[in-house]
């Protein structure tokens, strides 16, 4: 049998961590429903089955059922079928057969936001700004984007033909071959003056790992002189709850780096570090986040924020303070089930509230998504209220005015994510430049160095 998994993700992917027992289909529980609900559900499949204008199927009716079941809880929590299911774990290993193209949906319509290194999309010429208006054939418009990437994804030698709009040019059509494909979690750069950069884009699997070989890599191309990190989570989801300890745990020598409490007080958790964990001490670290920085990217900035060890940039995140447990269910997907809320090093909940940068930096508005609307974890039907500090009887209060306002700004748009152009990374990068020149901070006659406090 599957084991259930734990995950700490937000609205854009679903990843898992694996955790205890699992559950078969008519497992009995404490306080299963009574026989009265179940006969007046079986009732109503069986009346639907024999009377709605159009034939139903059994199996259809009772995946909705689940599906609204799980759905109504809150925000996170869901039914999977066994394709979903095994999607989700797909995305878990960043290995799956496709095309090997990033996308979001514009107008309606999905855009290539960029294609991925040496996979059919980048062989066949496929660039950022593309838009696919017809997939063999189909008209596109209006179509779930989710259901879309599930088209294009399929097993590998098998062949789509998609057709492009590129700008002014007429519509082309391109037929490609899917591969498998695989989608690193981690990506690095060194920036001017030996500052390093690495971005995480989900927590996987293997990113732990990943990340601590890209900063071995960046440690030794600055010759041992790193004189600073930058740590890039935005438009990072969430993923692994063990990614996201060990990935944080990686700056701190010990200490608390997230607490968990769930109904049952035997289920309370608290994740610690190392006593000797920082691979970087004494290396100044900057933490970008914004609006689409979710869960897992949240436990991570807010370890460091609470810890002292980052300052973090950006704009406020998206403030989902929730764990759900995966539980298999036999041949028949998995349950997607809120178990548990999380708090940072100091007691917080960032449920509804999120983490509210250091600096505050929006990205310009030549930089921003054009018409996104970036919605916050309290603003979705059924979200959890913030349940204050552990051990507090209240919360502790609203927003200040420039976070709740910063919270709704569009996100950068993801091309620019890393490149010299990024707005957001500047304020990072020249945040560690003044620190760094600062450090130490006087001139020969004692007084502070220009631009140091």
């Amino acid at each position: 049998m599957r084991k259930p998994f734990t995950l700490a993700t937000g609205l854009l992917a679903t990843v898992l961590v694996a955790g205890a027992a699992g559950m078969a289909i008519g497992a009995s529980s404490r306080a299963g429903p009574s026989l009265t609900n179940l006969a007046l559900l079986n009732g109503v499949i069986e009346l639907v089955q024999r009377d709605y204008v159009k034939p139903v199927g059994p199996d259809e009716l009772t995946k909705d059922a689940l599906k609204g079941m799980l759905s109504r809880l809150d925000p996170h929590s869901d039914y999977m079928d066994e394709t979903e299911f095994k999607e989700s774990q797909s995305d878990l290993s960043g290995r799956f057969g496709g095309l090997g193209i990033q996308i979001s949906a514009q107008d309606g319509v999905p855009k290539v936001i960029s294609p991925i290194d040496d996979t059919p999309a980048s062989r066949a010429g496929l660039a950022g700004g593309d838009l696919i208006v017809a997939i063999d054939g189909q008209s596109t418009h209006g179509l779930d984007l989710q259901k879309i990437v599930r088209i294009l994804r399929g097993n590998p030698g098998t062949s789509v033909k998609l057709t492009i709009s590129r700008g002014a040019q007429p519509p082309f059509e391109v037929s490609l071959t899917r591969a498998i494909i695989e989608v690193p979690s981690i990506k690095s750069a060194m920036q001017p003056n030996n500052i390093g950069y690495v971005r995480i884009t989900e927590f996987g699997g293997e990113s732990a790992r990943d990340f601590r070989k890209a900063v071995d890599k960046l440690k030794q191309n600055s010759g041992g002189k790193l004189r600073g990190l930058v740590l890039d989570l935005r438009n990072d989801p969430g993923g692994l709850l063990s990614a996201a300890v060990e990935i944080s745990s990686s700056f701190l020598d010990g200490g608390t780096v997230v607490s968990i409490r769930g109904r049952q007080k035997t289920e309370d958790r608290t994740f610690t570090a190392p006593p000797k964990g920082d691979i970087l001490p004494g290396v100044p670290v900057v933490v970008l986040i914004n609006g689409a920085s979710a869960s897992a990217s949240e436990i991570v900035a807010g370890a460091l924020q609470d810890r002292h060890r980052a300052v973090i940039i950006g704009t406020p995140s998206f403030g989902k303070g929730s764990v759900q447990s995966v539980i298999p269910l036999e041949g028949h997907g998995a349950l997607r089930l809120t178990t548990a809320l999380y708090y940072t090093p100091a007691g917080r909940s960032i449920q509804g509230e999120g983490i509210t940068p250091d600096t505050l930096v929006e990205a310009p508005k030549e930089q921003q998504v054009a018409g996104a609307l970036m919605l916050s974890e309290n603003e979705l039907n059924g979200a959890f209220k913030n349940p204050g500090r552990l051990g507090a009887t209240t919360s502790d209060g609203p927003k200040t005015p420039a976070a709740t306002k910063a919270a709704h700004t569009p996100p950068i748009k993801a091309e620019l994510i890393g490149t010299p152009q990024d707005a957001q990374l500047k304020a990072a990068l020249d945040h560690i430049e003044r620190n760094t020149a600062c450090a130490g901070g006087r001139t020969t006659n004692g007084a502070a160095k220009p631009g140091c406090n």
